[in-house]
């Protein structure tokens, strides 16, 4: 049983080795930037995501056809393996310049709460208008994700337990999860960017995630990106 994993190990290790650059070959020197400033600067762990197919720019290079987060998740290294070494980073980045960067949410990193993008502009606007302080946003073309301070599951299944309704297209990002983050690559060809960035956002100040889940639940109620997958 251990050859026969260790050989399936090997195979998966293998396909992603196809994915590397070429020797010579140059990737986008902004992903190694955004993952040392995440890591030295920000103290955010991070890791390399396992990114697309080079033959369709919209699948998934792991080796699952179905995949729910294309191109958006950890594969290997796996999850635990998030970091703020700069040591490490860099290999990461150096081995595999256009993997997207990964934030490993929860513990003393942020969290955060995502939902899909036209919602999230009238929730922003909304708590704009009431005079919240809002933390750094990532946006996709389809997805934005507020990022909160550090919440347990137990906290949240408390504060979402009190609602009368929450809908499938608000999602969270906790302990054990994880999110992408700019400048990585986006599905259909777009990419991962700043709508509120750390600077612009005050810093590296996050909002408590009872601050905002009521505004975006409520915006959420009834939008379209439900489903399971999710189009990062």
């Amino acid at each position: 049983m251990r050859e026969i994993l260790g050989r399936r190990l090997q195979r998966l290790r293998n396909r992603l080795k196809t994915l590397r650059p070429a020797p010579g070959q140059s990737g986008d020197p902004a992903l190694l930037d955004a993952a040392l400033t995440c890591a030295t600067a920000w103290q955010w762990p991070v890791l390399p995501g396992v990114g697309r197919s080079g033959a369709d720019s919209n699948r998934c290079a792991c080796p699952d056809p179905d995949c729910v987060v294309p191109g958006a998740h950890p594969f290997d290294p796996g999850l635990l393996a998030a970091t703020t070494d700069p040591r490490m980073v860099s290999w990461w980045w150096t081995n595999r310049p256009t993997a997207p960067v990964l934030l490993a949410t929860g513990g003393s990193a942020p969290c955060a709460v995502s939902l899909p993008a036209n919602a999230a502009a009238r929730a922003v606007v909304r708590l704009d208008a009431q005079g919240m302080r809002l933390g750094p946003i990532v946006a996709t073309p389809t997805r934005w994700a507020l990022l909160v301070a550090p919440y347990s599951l137990e906290r949240l299944g408390e504060l979402l337990y009190a609602k009368d309704h929450v809908p499938s297209a608000l999602r969270f990002h906790g302990e054990g999860g994880y999110l992408l983050l700019p400048p990585s690559p986006a599905s259909g060809g777009g990419q991962v960017r700043w709508e509120r960035d750390p600077a612009d956002a005050g810093g590296l100040w996050l909002p408590e995630v009872e601050a905002v889940v009521h505004a975006l639940v409520e915006a959420s109620s009834g939008a379209s990106g439900g489903g399971s997958r999710l189009a990062y």
